[in-house]
């Protein structure tokens, strides 16, 4: 209680092992009958957000492998701005008369910032946090932001393993790339696609990062047990707090960076640890400053230890106080942004890689760029959820398992068009003028070049054809571009005999009346409904398909909804309510597709029927159009 008033009491993520765990596959499933939840207040006697040293603010894990999660969430630390985004300032803390025993956190999900409330009861052994805290025993932030962080995931399983450049994203709405320290493709990982465009990663060289080292989040990650470390772990991410060049006693120059290691200890043998061999080449003055710097769990270690023990580094972009991004690659604020969003679906849309004959049937973009210079593409695939069968893979913290059980192949190819008017078999056959590495299981691959003005084609793929997956397509750029979604023409009737009758019709979904979501939905038989007929005075009518209808949203192309249709036989004396709540469609253009319009070819029986058009989830108001085309008898005059 406080104040008299009892405390908010999320029932979306209970105090219990729904919130804990999804298929307990992993291994704090053996801790479920140990912990119990408490708040702040009763965990310490004088709880924070945040202490006052922001050294001892720094997340350190607990028994949960959200390593990738908590380097991430090192950069808000030193990004105000990105904080304050994440989580709202002035909230009421405890001790505050406006505490209610809850906190809002915002993270960024395919496109938008998306809201997260949470109570602040947190899962503990023997009254201790047992997941992610702060460095101080009374600083609760890291604590939160991992239970809201949970509850969009939908548990803290889900947490378990990850890649530090999905948390990034979701953190800071921004970009981040995954770089290679080693041969890529070396440790025998799948390569799905051996096209003739496929571009290797490149091995990455911190000198190309210099312009941006202070601003952009550095993390690193170890697939294997390095050689300098003394404890072992199949995959551990890093972060790196900062990194700079030194002059030795000999006049030479050595690069050092220094590493936070979020199980908050330092378990690294290398020449600059304590004092090591290698601080003996540095001004003594220099060297007290530098050891100086060390929090518990850093570390110091040279470039060439940095390159040689850990595999990859992932570079998340600096955001800007306005959203801006800043190119890692020139140091450029890029001011102008698009996003789009888009699905692959199977047999329609899901085209597969550039090696199948279906590959031209993959959603198309249109990039109109104004004036040469940098323009960074990101193609962006929607997470699934965790495949229970393959569980017993993520009872380590394998992150090469897990992205294979989230996310599809996915590439970004970009072909330079001449003219608007072109002929698309023609051009496919053509290499493209740029694309990412060949179809990898990332949730995000990102494509930068320098552009010369003209338009662009841009078709993103899965490498399988028939996969489906949402996806989202942004563009940043110093300059003025604009993205535009090519729109494919709807599939053609067969040619038969017979003639067309069209019928137009227009309607609106509005909220809280007429629209009412798909049928996963009670409220589906609130949608608009357009009854027709189908004659059957002519057999030859009923010998193919007889009634093509398609649906057409009034929105723009960045606001999409998801739509579809269903047809439903009307039954006499029955409801509307009734019928689309008992009843079963007799013909469905389904799933939903986040598309400007979606059609269905069928063909139906005499009878009379309708036409429930709708959203995928209720509430979501938007004009509509809908055109019926009824094949017809010939009329013969004599």
């Amino acid at each position: 209680m406080c104040g008299g008033k009892a405390l908010f009491e999320d029932p979306d993520f209970p105090s219990d092992h729904t919130s804990l765990l999804s298929d307990g596959c992993t291994p704090i499933a053996r801790l479920q009958g140990d912990i119990t939840w408490r708040r702040p207040q009763e965990i310490c006697q004088s709880p924070e957000l945040f202490p006052d040293n922001i050294n001892l603010a720094h997340a350190k894990q607990g028994l949960l492998g959200d390593c990738w999660f908590l380097c991430a969430s090192n950069f808000l630390l030193t990004n105000r701005h990105l904080l304050n985004k994440v989580l709202p300032s002035d909230q009421p803390q405890w001790g505050d008369s406006r505490y209610r025993g809850s906190f809002q956190f915002r993270f960024w999900q395919l496109g938008h910032f998306t809201e997260v409330i949470i109570d602040d009861r947190l899962p503990c052994i023997n009254s201790n946090l047992c997941f992610s805290r702060c460095q101080s025993p009374t600083a609760f932030w890291v604590a939160l932001l991992e239970k809201a962080y949970a509850k969009l995931h939908g548990s803290y399983e889900q947490l378990w393993a990850g890649q530090v450049s999905e948390a990034l994203v979701d953190l800071t709405g921004g970009l981040a790339e995954h770089w290679s320290l080693g041969d890529f493709g070396s440790d025998g990982e799948q390569k799905p696609e051996q096209a003739s465009d496929q571009v290797s990663r490149r091995r990455l060289d911190l000198k190309f990062l210099y312009p941006v080292k202070d601003e952009c989040a550095l993390s690193c990650s170890t697939h294997s047990s390095p050689a300098g470390t003394n404890e072992t772990g199949q995959y551990h991410a890093l972060t790196v707090m900062e990194w700079l060049d030194v002059r030795i006693v000999s006049g030479g120059v050595v690069r050092l960076l220094r590493i936070r290691n979020p199980w908050g200890r330092c378990c690294w043998g290398g020449t600059w640890i304590g004092s090591g061999a290698g601080w003996s080449s540095v001004d003594p003055i220099i060297a007290l400053d530098l050891q100086a710097r060390v929090a518990e769990g850093e570390f110091w270690l040279d470039e060439a230890e940095f390159m040689s023990q850990f595999d990859d580094v992932t570079v998340g972009y600096p955001v800007s106080k306005e959203g801006h991004l800043k190119s890692i690659y020139t140091g450029n604020l890029l001011t102008h942004s698009h996003q789009l969003a888009g699905r692959w679906i199977k047999g329609y849309s899901a085209g597969g890689n550039r090696n199948s004959s279906s590959y031209g049937t993959n959603p198309k973009f249109w990039l109109k760029v104004c004036e040469r210079g940098e323009v960074l593409v990101s193609l962006l695939q929607h997470r699934k959820l965790r495949n229970r069968e393959n569980c017993a893979q993520t009872q380590l913290d394998d992150s090469k398992n897990t992205k294979h059980q989230h996310y599809q192949a996915i590439a970004l190819h970009m072909w330079k068009v001449e003219k608007k008017r072109f002929n698309l078999g023609r051009m496919l056959n053509k290499p493209p003028c740029a694309s990412t590495h060949c179809h990898t299981y990332e949730r995000e691959v990102v494509l930068h070049r320098q552009l010369e003005p003209g338009y662009y084609l841009l078709i993103p793929s899965t490498y399988k054809p028939g996969t489906e997956a949402r996806f989202l397509i942004r563009v940043f750029s110093f300059f003025s571009t604009s993205l535009s979604v090519l729109k494919s023409p709807a599939p053609s009737l067969p040619l038969t005999d017979g003639e067309w009758e069209t019928s137009y019709f227009r309607g609106s979904w509005v909220e809280g009346t007429s629209a009412g979501g798909s049928r996963n939905f009670l409220s589906h038989w609130k949608n608009p409904c357009f009854p027709f007929t189908v004659g059957g005075d002519d057999p030859a009518v009923m010998s193919g398909l007889n009634v093509r209808i398609t649906l057409q949203q009034s929105r723009p192309d960045t606001d999409l909804y998801p739509i579809g249709f269903h047809i439903y036989k009307v039954l006499e004396g029955v409801s509307v309510q009734t019928l689309l709540s008992n009843e079963d469609p007799v013909a469905s253009c389904v799933p939903h597709c986040y598309t400007q319009d979606v059609s269905l070819a069928c063909c139906l029986p005499p009878g009379a029927y309708t036409i429930v058009p709708s959203t995928y989830q209720p509430d979501c108001s938007a004009n509509f159009t809908l055109s019926m085309s009824r094949r017809i008898q010939r009329r013969w005059q004599h």
